[in-house]
């Protein structure tokens, strides 16, 4: 088992920044894909970001440029630098880990997921 406890979400203005981090424990995590997701009211979840055990990542188009994922396997922890937000970055952003591909995470089908952190950014 692994859990995973998002952190880091609040308020900020558009054009801002915000870092969100993913605090995992339970089993190695450095042996882990993770990403990240969102969901906004009255939205369906969508994939934000992704990155494999070995660093290799892929994001969503919408935050291509902005939003940057990355891992501290020292400190079993992961993170998602978000920088000028927008918006419609406004949502419950969750963490998720899975010990196979990142494809599998990718399609939102990772066995482990966190409780979400609320994202609000303002105009």
């Amino acid at each position: 088992q692994v859990q995973l406890v998002e952190s880091g979400g609040g308020l900020a203005q558009a054009g801002g920044s915000l870092r969100l981090s993913c605090a995992a424990s339970g089993r190695t995590f450095s042996s882990y894909a993770m990403g990240w997701f969102r969901q906004a009211p009255g939205k369906e979840r969508e994939f934000v970001a992704g990155i494999t055990w070995s660093g290799g990542s892929t994001y969503a188009d919408s935050v291509k440029g902005r939003f940057t994922i990355s891992r501290d396997d020292a400190k079993n922890t992961g993170y998602l630098q978000m920088n000028s937000l927008k918006p419609e970055d406004t949502a419950v952003y969750y963490c998720a880990a899975d010990g196979g591909r990142l494809a599998t995470v990718v399609a939102g089908r990772a066995d482990y997921w966190g409780q979400g952190t609320q994202v609000t950014v303002s105009s």
